[in-house]
């Protein structure tokens, strides 16, 4: 299931780097770390993928 809103995409993206090891765990923040701790990587892997274009900057 892909990304709704840019800021989603954004916060998978970071968590997805920080589940493979590239991105220190402790950098991460609010929507990242519950991404991180909560979805698999090929869960953040469907979030984080495709064009930000088209997509409204947060979903309320």
């Amino acid at each position: 299931m892909p990304a709704k809103s840019k800021a989603q995409q954004k916060a998978a993206g970071a968590a997805l780097s920080a589940k493979r090891g590239d991105t220190p765990k402790s950098k991460l923040g609010g929507a990242s770390k519950q991404m991180l701790d909560s979805l698999s990587e090929r869960q953040l892997e469907d979030f984080a993928k495709g064009s930000t274009k088209g997509k409204p900057e947060h979903v309320g």
